[in-house]
């Protein structure tokens, strides 16, 4: 498995979350708790979290090219949510 962090600074991280967790949920397993969700794709896992500040990705997937392609999918949908915002600043980094 590898994984992948990116924080985001931006005041309205959760409401991205929460769009987002609603859209996916029509065709994956998705939980949503305080501030924190996951969502379970066939080959990874994200796990997203906000707060006043920043919203948090954490990736965990079964491989790295795998990997790649989920910062690609979830960074996509999170901007097009944030769009006022968009393109949000995704720095990857290996956790």
């Amino acid at each position: 498995m590898t994984k992948t962090t990116a924080t985001i600074a931006t005041e309205h991280g959760w409401k991205y979350v929460q769009q987002l967790c609603k859209h996916w949920s029509h065709k994956l397993q998705v939980e949503l708790g305080d501030n924190r969700s996951t969502v379970r794709f066939a080959e990874a896992v994200a796990e997203m979290s906000a707060d006043d500040a920043a919203l948090t990705v954490v990736i965990e997937a079964a491989s790295p090219e795998v990997l790649e392609r989920m910062q690609g999918v979830v960074s996509s949908h999170l901007d097009r949510f944030a769009f006022r915002e968009a393109p949000l600043p995704f720095a990857w980094t290996a956790a």
